[in-house]
């Protein structure tokens, strides 16, 4: 097994621009609809145009979407969507609350994040409670997925190592700085192919989240 170390240093690089192409052209095959974008800012202007005025629009936690500025468009007031998180984030009633929550599962678009994408198509996101990952497997109509191109792995087998050796720690570190005790890993989804939805895979060609 890699060192931690070895890992990140491993799977922080960027691939090539010929593994790049190769993984879009998988993901394609596999039904998703796949592009690639030179940086962040080329991403947010592609999500603007892939959503329509009017539109629900529900988020994963994501620190992707936060680095490309979607979380931010998203929280002011210069969008034309109707932001269902920030109805979920103002109920106070916890009830009431999670109602909200597993409504917004199957808004118009539901936008998040993964931890790792083959070059073979596969996608694989890992959560410890799993709330965004309803939506990946069976949602609204909509999904995007952002990602940067330092998430393409060779196979799932290092897709798999990459989520557990690399992005866990990272993420239990983070929580661990915010004050919290941890995360946890207890559910994982591996995403191979998409028959019948409508899924847009968008991989940013910088390093972007764990």
């Amino acid at each position: 097994m890699r060192t931690q170390t070895v890992a990140q240093g491993l799977w922080d690089k960027l691939p090539e621009d010929s593994i790049v192409d190769q993984t879009v052209n998988a993901l394609r095959a596999n039904g998703f609809k796949a592009e690639a974008v030179p940086n962040g800012a080329a991403a947010l202007e592609r999500i603007r145009a892939l959503i329509p005025a009017g539109a629900e629009v529900m988020t994963g936690s994501s620190r992707t979407l936060e680095e490309i500025g979607f979380v931010g468009l998203l929280s002011s007031k210069s969008h034309p969507w109707v932001n269902l998180k920030a109805d979920i984030v103002t109920e106070k009633d916890k009830e009431r609350q999670t109602v909200l929550r597993r409504k917004a599962q199957f808004a118009d678009y539901f936008l998040g994040s993964v931890h790792a994408i083959t070059s073979k198509g596969e996608m694989i996101a890992g959560s410890a409670s799993g709330s965004q990952l309803a939506a990946y497997a069976f949602g609204g109509r909509n999904l995007i997925i952002v990602a940067g191109t330092n998430k393409i792995t060779a196979d799932l087998e290092e897709g798999l190592m990459r989520l557990r050796e690399h992005t866990f720690p990272l993420e239990d570190r983070r929580m661990k700085d915010l004050g919290f005790p941890g995360t946890v890993l207890s559910k994982i989804l591996i995403y191979e192919r998409e028959p019948m939805r409508n899924v847009h895979v968008i991989l940013v060609n910088e390093k972007l989240g764990f």
